[in-house]
């Protein structure tokens, strides 16, 4: 009977352990750009200040705090540089929340929640998060101290590129194909990842989504210092649908008042061009 007893409080033990497990995982994120730039009577300098002011906005650092069922991610906060003028020409990333982005993902119920920002104005993505539809291979690499193994899929999308020239702005689609590789670790049997990436039989370590790199640079198991993971409620719910054809007036509004500053100034030809 004792024996009975023993098993059974081993049972509640590890029922409850697996309740509280917890982790945090930290990200950077990296993006290769295809930047193209023709500035009549400017030098390169122009160029190169943008191309800086590209690469650190890309470079961010993530956290994501999770549990067998849930996650948060979000953006780390760090103190922005003084935007540079470049000759009148500001670079701004559409859609990026500005660190106030919370990303909510439960996968028992295959949804998520996205809270964010455009221009002031607060939504509340809601959605469902996307079957990958993984083509799980062999290959294995170390990240750190875990073996991660390799899964790939490819989906084609529509790339819209953007140009200014003389004050005209000009729209350019193309269809491409974009393959999606992750490395995920079954030491760490949560079916998660960092952004709205999931689906695999453990912990999503590393990314490569066409130009977009995400990396995991530090993961800490049962932290001491216990992460709620709350669900966030402000905003004005959309779907995903919704909220991108909110982003693409948005985007296209936002050109349109570029343009409309450039028209003023000395006539010359400007164009930017960035893919990817």
């Amino acid at each position: 009977m004792k024996k009975i007893f023993t098993l059974i409080a081993l049972c509640i033990t590890v029922i409850v352990s697996a309740q509280n497990f917890q982790g945090k995982a930290t990200y950077k994120t990296f993006r290769k750009v295809d930047f193209k730039m023709k500035v009549d009577g400017e030098n390169s300098a122009m160029q190169k200040q943008i191309q800086e002011q590209l690469k650190k906005q890309f470079q961010q650092t993530y956290t994501l705090n999770f549990n067998k069922s849930e996650s948060v991610y979000t953006q780390n906060k760090k103190l922005s540089a003084p935007q540079a003028s470049m000759g009148g020409v500001q670079v701004v990333i559409a859609g990026n929340g500005g660190g106030t982005d919370v990303l909510y993902k439960n996968i028992s119920d295959k949804e998520y929640l996205n809270k964010t920002e455009i221009s002031g104005k607060r939504f509340l993505i809601k959605d469902k998060l996307e079957d990958y539809g993984w083509e799980m291979t062999s290959e294995t690499k170390n990240i750190g101290n875990y073996t991660c193994y390799k899964a790939t899929r490819s989906r084609e999308e529509t790339r819209t590129s953007m140009s200014v020239t003389d004050g005209k702005p000009e729209e350019k689609k193309e269809k491409v194909t974009v393959t999606t590789t992750a490395w995920y670790t079954p030491q760490i049997p949560v079916s998660n990842g960092p952004g709205e990436f999931w689906g695999l039989p453990g912990l999503i370590l590393e990314i490569q989504d066409g130009k977009l790199t995400i990396a995991c640079s530090e993961i800490v198991m049962n932290p001491s210092d216990k992460v709620e993971i709350k669900v966030p409620k402000k905003g004005k719910k959309v779907n995903q649908e919704e909220f991108d054809e909110i982003m693409d007036k948005h985007s296209k509004e936002m050109m349109e008042r570029f343009r409309s500053k450039r028209k003023s100034k000395d006539g010359n030809s400007f164009s930017i061009e960035i893919q990817g």
